[in-house]
């Protein structure tokens, strides 16, 4: 039977899927909106289930902040080609996705695929739509969300890494400092007291044992080993750590510096390649 365009644009405005698909899938359903929908989503899933086991290493890292500034967004969509990630279609449906996250204030991965997208599907049913459609396998590899009196989101140029921090005082200028020093520098943790009893006993295992190859007496190495944890501490945590644009003050004193009751309560990041 003959599919008109104007069946063929309302098709695409329910599912979002792109004109050819949705031509294809009324005239594989004979005109039928619903075994058209069907239709999509089964195309989807034959795709991903093909290339389930392939790596999607490639995509997008988008952060994005309320208007208010009181809550964040960090998303990465994976894909599996770097042409893919820099198409146009693959960065709307990324931007689509985290602003319709934001605008339902989820704050789980699990929420987010199961929000609407449109009538016909929900997230995590379009992801696998578009799987059928680009060819390519799609997944969300990471979504985070966090609040705080201001919440600063940075892109790094290319939006292979993306970050977000949470201050106690709106300060937008030095929160953007610290969001790119978080992007650079990837501290694992905010201070000291954030980081886990299993890394620094790590740490102090491998800070005695280093001691005594270099043939330190066995009574100096957990000396030895406390001194070198600290500097881990210093290297590897947001608050500790040397500030990029000045490395004789530490990020805590660079805010300190610009007001005393400005520190950050939280940050997330993720990136592509690290």
């Amino acid at each position: 039977m003959g599919i008109t365009a104007k069946e063929v644009n309302e098709l695409r405005k329910k599912t979002g899927a792109g004109m050819m698909d949705c031509k294809k899938a009324l005239q594989e359903s004979d005109g039928n909106v619903e075994s058209a929908i069907d239709f999509l989503r089964k195309k989807g899933q034959k795709i991903a289930a093909k290339r389930g086991d392939r790596d999607a290493t490639e995509g997008l890292v988008i952060a994005k902040s309320t208007e208010d500034g009181s809550a964040g967004f960090l998303m990465c969509l994976n894909c599996e080609t770097d042409f893919v990630a820099k198409n146009n279609d693959f960065s709307n449906l990324a931007n689509t996705i985290l602003d319709l996250a934001i605008s339902s204030n989820v704050s789980t991965k699990d929420e987010l695929l199961q929000l609407s997208f449109s009538d016909s599907f929900n997230v995590g049913e379009k992801i696998t739509e578009q799987s059928g459609v680009i060819g390519e396998k799609i997944e969300i590899s990471s979504y985070e969300k966090i609040t705080a009196v201001r919440v600063i989101s940075y892109n790094h140029p290319g939006n292979q890494i993306a970050s977000l921090v949470g201050l106690t005082v709106d300060a937008e200028d030095e929160g953007k400092q610290v969001a790119m020093q978080v992007a650079a520098m990837n501290p694992i943790a905010l201070d000291q007291s954030s980081v886990s009893q299993d890394v620094i006993d790590r740490e102090m295992e491998v800070g005695k044992e280093l001691a005594i190859q270099e043939g330190k007496p066995a009574e100096m190495a957990e000396k030895i080993a406390k001194g070198r944890l600290n500097k881990f501490f210093k290297e590897t945590t947001l608050l500790n750590q040397a500030f990029i644009r000045d490395n004789k003050k530490s990020v805590q004193q660079f805010l300190k510096d610009t007001n005393p009751d400005l520190t950050v309560t939280d940050f997330k990041r993720y990136s592509l390649s690290i």
